[in-house]
This record gives C-alpha cells, sequence and structure tokens, in this order.
C-alpha cells in the first residue's frame, strides 16, 4: 500500500469485491473518506449513501468538483440517466467504485483498512447510557502513556464507526470506539469492523427500546459485541448489572467485573455534589469533576478499560483528574442560576437518575426542574414518562416545567399524585409543547440562587432554555422566538 494514501483503490476494490472504474486522470488512491459531499477534500473518497429524504449519488458530481478522486456508489444507480456517474467521473478524471450496497461497501472498507493494523488493540464500548462519557474518560486515561485514537464526538453508529475507523494510523497504540445502535443487528456490524480485543457493556437500559420491544431484545443486540471474541479476548461488565450472568454466560473470552466492590484499587470515594467526586485510586486522592453516582460509574468502568490495557495508577489518576464534561453531559454552569445541563440524551433510567441526583444536593435555594421528553420509546413512552410524572410528585423540586407532547403523561401523572398529598407537598407544573413558551415560562419563574436542572433527548433541545455568557456563566433564561 502506498503510504501516501490511506489505501489504493485496486487494493480496496479487490478487497471488498467491487468493481473499480477507472478514466483517464483518476488517483491511485484515497486520503480520507466522507459521506457528505461538503466536507469532501482533495483525494477523498466520497460514499454515496441511499437515505430517506436524500441520496448520496445526487451528489456525486458535487463531491468530484469538490476533489474526490472517487466514488463509491451502487450497481443498481449505475445505470440512472439523471445521475449520468460515468460521465460525471470521466469529466473529473475520477474514479468509480461500484459495489452491491454502499453502506455495506463503507463498512467492509473500514474492516479492511484495520486489518492493515495488526498491532493495534481495540477497545469496544456499548451499552444503553454512557458510552461517550467512557470513552472520553478512558482516553484520557490511556493516552497519558500510549498514542490513543478514538470516535469523535459521538460518531458510534452504522455510519459514524466506520468513518472513525479511517481515522487509525500507524503510531496509534490503542483504539477505543464507542458502538450505538438503533436498530437490530447494527452491533454485531460494527463487531465485525472491530473485532474487539477488549469490549465493555456499559448498561442495559430502555433506550431505543422503540426498535427493540424489550430490555432483553437490547440485551441480545448489545451481547454481539462479542460476537467476533475467539477466545483470547476479555469482556468487563459491571459488578451489579442485573444481566451479569447471562451476558457472562454468552462471552467465549475473558469476563472480568468491574465496580467499587472489585476493583482493588479502588480504595475511597466522597461525593462533593456538585464538584463532583473524589477518588482514592491507590492510595492518592483526585478529583473527578463530573457529578453524580451514574458519572462515577463511567468512571470506574474507563479505569477497568485502562486497567485492561493497562496503563498506570498515575495515569488512571491524571486521567481522571483531566476529563472535562461534554456538552449536555453533565455540565454545571454557573452564574445567577445553576445550571446542571444535561440535555444532550435521556431515557428512563438517566432520568431518575439525574433527579435523584439533584433531589440528594445541599441545596439552599429552590430547586427548578426542566424536563423534556424522552423519545424512541415506541409504545413504553407513555407508561416510562408517567413514571417520571410520579418521580417528580415525590421530588424535592419546587417547580417543574415539562416540555414535548410525550411529557403530558408526566404532567398527568404528576397532578394525579399531587392530588393524594398535603397541600404543603404539592409541586406546581407547567407543561407546553413549544419552545418559546417554555423559555417565557421559565424566565418568569427563576430568580438568582436556583437551581435549576435541564433534562430532555437531544431533539428536544433545551439548552435554549437558560442562556449564558461568552464565559459560560449563565445569565437569564433565553427569550427564543418561534416555535
Amino acid at each position: 500500500m502506498d503510504r501516501a494514501f490511506l489505501m489504493e483503490y485496486e487494493t480496496l476494490a479487490q478487497a471488498i469485491g467491487g468493481e473499480l472504474r477507472k478514466f483517464p486522470g483518476a488517483g491511485r488512491g484515497f486520503a480520507s473518506v466522507h459521506i457528505d459531499s461538503r466536507a469532501v477534500r482533495p483525494a477523498s473518497l466520497f460514499v454515496a449513501l441511499p437515505g430517506s429524504s436524500t441520496d448520496g449519488h445526487r451528489f456525486v458530481n458535487a463531491a468530484f468538483d469538490a476533489g474526490a478522486a472517487c466514488a463509491m456508489v451502487a450497481r443498481s444507480r449505475m445505470e440512472d440517466p439523471s445521475l449520468a456517474l460515468e460521465e460525471s467521473a470521466r469529466k473529473a478524471g475520477a474514479s468509480l467504485l461500484v459495489v452491491e450496497d454502499t453502506l455495506e461497501g463503507l463498512q467492509d472498507a473500514a474492516r479492511v483498512y484495520l486489518e492493515e493494523f495488526p498491532g493495534l488493540l481495540k477497545i469496544g464500548c456499548t451499552g444503553s447510557a454512557g458510552k461517550s462519557t467512557t470513552k472520553e474518560i478512558a482516553a484520557a486515561m490511556i493516552g497519558r502513556e500510549k498514542s490513543v485514537v478514538m470516535n469523535r464526538g459521538n460518531l458510534n453508529s452504522e455510519t459514524g464507526l466506520p468513518l472513525s475507523v479511517f481515522e487509525v494510523r500507524a503510531h496509534h497504540q490503542v483504539g477505543i470506539f464507542e458502538m450505538g445502535t438503533n436498530k437490530p443487528g447494527e452491533i454485531a456490524a460494527l463487531a465485525r469492523i472491530l473485532k474487539p480485543q477488549i469490549a465493555l457493556i456499559t448498561m442495559i437500559g430502555t433506550a431505543h427500546i422503540e426498535f427493540f420491544g424489550t430490555r432483553e431484545a437490547i440485551l441480545d443486540e448489545k451481547m454481539q459485541i462479542f460476537s467476533y471474541f475467539s477466545g483470547t479476548e476479555r469482556a468487563l461488565i459491571f459488578e451489579d448489572d442485573d444481566f451479569r450472568e447471562t451476558i457472562a454466560a454468552h462471552v467465549r473470552g475473558q469476563v472480568v467485573f468491574y465496580g467499587p466492590k472489585t476493583l482493588e484499587e479502588l480504595q475511597k470515594v466522597e461525593d462533593l455534589g456538585l464538584e463532583g467526586t473524589e477518588i482514592t485510586w491507590e492510595g492518592i486522592s483526585v478529583r473527578f469533576c463530573l457529578p453524580g453516582k451514574y458519572n462515577l460509574r463511567n468512571a470506574l468502568a474507563a479505569a477497568a478499560i485502562a486497567r485492561a490495557v493497562p496503563v498506570s495508577a498515575q495515569a488512571v489518576r491524571e486521567g481522571l483528574g483531566s476529563v472535562k464534561p461534554l456538552f449536555g453531559r453533565s455540565e454545571i454552569l454557573r452564574g445567577p442560576v445553576t445550571v446542571i445541563r444535561d440535555c444532550y440524551n435521556a431515557n428512563p433510567e438517566s432520568m431518575a437518575e439525574a433527579i435523584g441526583f439533584c433531589d440528594g444536593l445541599d441545596w439552599p435555594g429552590r430547586r427548578v426542574y426542566v424536563i423534556g421528553s424522552m423519545l424512541e420509546l415506541g409504545t413504553a413512552s407513555a407508561a416510562a414518562h408517567s413514571r417520571i410524572g410520579r418521580l417528580l410528585a415525590a421530588s424535592k423540586a419546587d417547580m417543574a416545567f415539562l416540555f414535548g407532547p410525550e411529557t403530558g403523561a408526566a404532567a398527568n401523572a404528576l397532578a394525579e399524585a399531587a392530588a393524594k398529598v398535603p397541600a404543603g407537598h404539592k409541586i406546581p407544573c407547567f407543561h407546553t409543547d413549544t419552545m418559546s413558551e417554555l423559555s417565557r415560562a421559565v424566565k418568569a419563574y427563576i430568580r438568582p440562587g436556583d437551581l435549576v436542572l435541564l433534562k430532555g433527548s437531544r431533539g428536544c433541545a433545551l439548552e435554549q432554555v437558560i442562556g449564558t455568557d461568552s464565559g459560560g456563566k449563565t445569565v437569564s433564561a433565553a427569550a427564543v422566538e418561534g416555535e
């Protein structure tokens, strides 16, 4: 392979069973891979993926104009006169890599590319919650002593993970990749690409249950992360997971349980509230700034990964001390009001944990809980939101703001629960499906000294509710115009 490129087109075509059609002036190989024509750079491979609202094949010409040297296209689209794929490639002096299915072609290309790095220690992380945070913490630990590559952001999907794989370079020693799913079969496809030597499941919850039906079906999907184990690999399982024995029984390889009771290096944990947790690891304490028991669990998952690599205790401590919150994940924004911005994602488990965390804080002012819809719960949505309403009714909130049509069930459950308790324990509630109404109501209610929780699915975009200044301090509720 010519190291000026990630891979030569001839080599890739032979490896994945594609047909390479080269035209005069075409290059030998690709230096990057893209599925968005707007991101294409010179010498790129552009993969034309089909979509529900648009088709990547319609952007092949734009990709060539941006400098793509080759486009991976589906054989079924080659004869479409409106696309004129061969003509576009000929005019651009580029190549076409013709495959039966471009998504499978992208995944196969990533698998073949990764096989060029047999010395890379490959780590996979999946689960219903905590994947991104665990990955980031583990990378912070391992990166103290080894060259690490990982998914950028949350590129963990059937397209995101293969694109992330193309970030691997010869100097990398460890690759840690989160693996997400929202439909059956995705984890198996990703495991086929990565073939992890260390694999961890953070938890089995109800995220994306709309597409799976039951937690047991989600469990079956997540366990596919071990499907390419040959016997020498290592599975990391949380010590108190209610599926731990089921998971362990399906692992062909070494099973290691982790958690506060089984990690011998963990000697002390002190909850510091909004300031995070003080963790004593092999005799020396360090402050881990992400608050809450759920983030401590993510930290211990990361430490289990780091220990399996392995890296030193000092690297684990330095990694813990260096971690900063990702956007919308356990961010603490301070100012006239203190905001816990935990609105990147939400499911019944993480929602309950967030409410419980806020309830457990020693807070002198009022507690204001702004709760957005939990999406992708399917037929379980009404019952799940009703449970959240009952949790709110029993919480220490002084006011609950509910946003999104799904939270109507929570509002009803909260009202029903409130009717059964003395007047002094009733929690006022405001429900709306409109962001502008939510923002105006929150702005009218909050005052200096309040603690505000923002928790909801990404589609709710609850970060719009509270404004921040250029330094990231909270200033007021944002007056968002329109819906």
